[in-house]
């Protein structure tokens, strides 16, 4: 899934800017084996590993660690009730950073009433453009140009096509509409090995544009992607659109 990935990136991301220090950093999810996460997990045991970087596997039972003094949680809004009831069991002496792009209500409510603090993060990092969004009808012109616009420059873009069923034909819509460029598509119910496959390929740049379904909003970081086209907008709930809408640039 998306979140495996995006935990992978974290830790590149962690590991890169952290090189120079004397700072241990690890990683659990289904990218390892069995063999090597009961490796890494005895290692955070034993107090090993300063920076520990995972899934909502961490959460698991045999996941134990000698002193943990910071959690931080990305993408609060994934984590279900369970998750959290485990997460309130952690925090008696361990301080907690949550991160969302979308504040659930119980959150939101906690901060209103003062029992959490709650930061907003206004301005965008260096060098970094606003979001422009515009919303158009149904137009293949307008999909095709908006497709060119972005990969003549060098870019990559997401199509988003909430409907499994028909993922496979918009695919094939798309390809007939910019036939030089390649296509590739991708949703939650293709064996996780193969989604991760797919979204990595896409990473490394062997798809230009990915038709997929609503399973990027969990943050998958792509900054070559500057452009994302959502098709039937009105089917998606704010939380959905405000999500994928820090993802890219277009929505229809």
């Amino acid at each position: 899934m998306p979140t495996t990935i995006l935990a992978f990136q974290h830790y590149k991301t962690f590991s890169e800017r952290l090189r120079d220090f004397p700072v241990r950093v690890d990683y659990v999810n289904r990218f390892k084996s069995s063999k090597e996460k009961k490796e890494t997990l005895k290692k955070l045991e034993a107090g090993e590993i300063d920076i520990i970087i995972g899934t909502h596997a961490l959460l698991g039972k045999e996941v134990k660690f000698k002193n943990l003094g910071l959690l931080v949680i990305d993408e609060e809004q994934k984590f279900g009730v369970a998750h959290k009831e485990k997460i309130k069991t952690l925090r008696t002496h361990v301080d907690c950073l949550t991160l969302t792009a979308t504040p659930i209500p119980r959150t939101l409510q906690f901060s209103l009433m003062g029992a959490r603090d709650l930061s907003i993060i206004n301005t965008p990092p260096p060098n970094r453009q606003p979001i422009q969004t515009e919303l158009h009808g149904y137009n293949e012109d307008f999909i095709r140009d908006a497709i060119y616009y972005e990969t003549e420059r060098g870019g990559q873009v997401f199509f988003i096509y909430n409907r499994v069923q028909g993922l496979a034909e918009m695919s094939a819509i798309i390809q007939g509409l910019c036939p030089d460029l390649s296509i590739g598509y991708a949703h939650g119910q293709m064996e996780g090995s193969e989604l991760e496959d797919k979204i990595l390929d896409f990473i490394d740049r062997k798809y230009d544009v990915l038709v997929c379904t609503n399973i990027v909003e969990s943050g998958v970081d792509i900054p070559n992607v500057n452009t994302i086209i959502v098709n039937n907008a009105h089917h998606f709930g704010l939380s959905d659109l405000h999500q994928l809408q820090g993802q890219g640039r277009a929505e229809q």
